[in-house]
């Protein structure tokens, strides 16, 4: 039998042989490994693909829904105290208004019983002064408010008013019925025993001046003050005091302002509207 050659192949520089001895399960293993490389970065690539992608979508569309909260319940305002209840043209009483509880005076007058004590005092202060103070109206009933009402619009057709212009002229004077803060027992008219006309020389009185810069420490007010007349509607009435507690009183007085005024300012949702001109 003829002799096969073996021969031997040496790989040329550069160039790896594995040698017939590698194991099988080392080249496997190479292969996993660049497949889950390729896996690995084909994530990746996918990954900053998709970041891209959402920054070039609107705000509206990556944002987090926004947790809304209630609405807050809205703040009742303040009520209005029962001693600056306002009665003016603007703002009358009801016809089934009920007087409140009254306290008996002399000269068969009366005063709301809750603001009576500060009444009292200030009557006192005025007699320790030497001064001698007399109310001459307090409380009335609608029937009393109408019939004086009544009688200034006669008064006024007398001096040759027409009716209508009689009925704004009186009510400039006083008030119409259900518009009359002595409907409240809040509202007094004092004057001297001295002088007991009710007109604007009553403001040069003594006592008139004393009451005038006294009043407030009582919880009263000089209520239709000279300059005020467009805004109280009320003609000047240097003896009209009204009751509206003391420390608005003071707030009052020492802002020279009137009642509309105050209200305006402390308690708007009660005063919708301070009027300007006369009605």
């Amino acid at each position: 039998m003829k002799k096969e050659n073996c021969k031997i192949h040496i790989p040329k520089p550069g160039k790896f042989a594995a040698p017939s001895s590698f194991p099988r399960w080392a080249g496997i293993a190479l292969g996993l490994a660049a497949v889950a490389a390729f896996v690995i970065g084909g994530a990746a690539a996918g990954f900053f693909r998709s970041n891209q992608d959402q920054e070039d979508l609107p705000m509206t569309q990556i944002s987090q829904p926004i947790e809304t909260q209630p609405a807050p319940e809205p703040v009742q305002p303040d009520p209005l105290p029962w001693y600056l209840t306002l009665v003016n043209p603007d703002h009358p009483l009801p016809e089934d208004f009920e007087a409140p509880e009254l306290t008996e005076l002399i000269n068969d007058q009366s005063f709301d019983t809750r603001a009576y004590p500060y009444l009292q005092e200030m009557m006192d202060a005025a007699r320790a002064e030497g001064f001698r103070p007399l109310i001459c109206s307090s409380f009335r009933t609608w029937e009393d408010q109408t019939w004086l009402f009544d009688r200034k619009v006669k008064s006024c057709i007398e001096l040759g008013m027409a009716p209508s212009q009689a009925q704004t002229e009186a009510a400039i004077w006083v008030a119409k019925p259900g518009t009359s803060e002595h409907q409240l027992g809040l509202a007094v008219d004092i004057v001297s025993m001295q002088y007991q006309v009710l007109d604007d020389a009553q403001a040069d009185t003594p006592l008139q001046q004393w009451l005038m810069a006294h009043c407030w420490e009582y919880g009263f007010i000089l209520r239709y003050p000279e300059d005020k007349t467009d805004i109280t509607q009320i003609g000047f009435e240097p003896w009209h005091y009204r009751y509206v507690g003391k420390e608005a009183a003071k707030a009052i007085m020492d802002a020279g302002i009137c009642l509309e005024e105050y209200l305006q300012e402390h308690y708007p949702e009660t005063v919708i509207q301070v009027s300007s001109t006369p009605t």
